[in-house]
């Protein structure tokens, strides 16, 4: 008697996750290397990026979202400092 298949549970990120990804895409970051780093499909890289196209326009015309990106950008590049 074989064992039933147990269904894949699927991961879920949250949206601070998956803002960092591409924030590190913006940074220069090559979709592969970041996939392979962290464990997931360039695939879901790629689905995240063109999802996101809708929403920078939003954030180009909106000043007070640049200021929180500029926020984020330094608390990254403080934490990769310390590393």
């Amino acid at each position: 008697m074989q064992p039933k298949n147990k269904p894949v549970k699927r991961r879920k990120y949250d949206a601070t996750f998956k803002a960092d990804v591409l924030k590190m895409i913006a940074n220069g970051q090559s979709v592969a290397y970041i996939a392979q780093a962290l464990g997931i499909s360039e695939a879901l890289i790629y689905k995240w990026k063109q999802r996101n196209k809708g929403e920078e326009k939003y954030h180009l015309l909106n000043p007070a979202s640049d200021t929180q990106l500029l926020l984020q950008r330094i608390s990254q590049l403080e934490a990769e400092r310390e590393i």
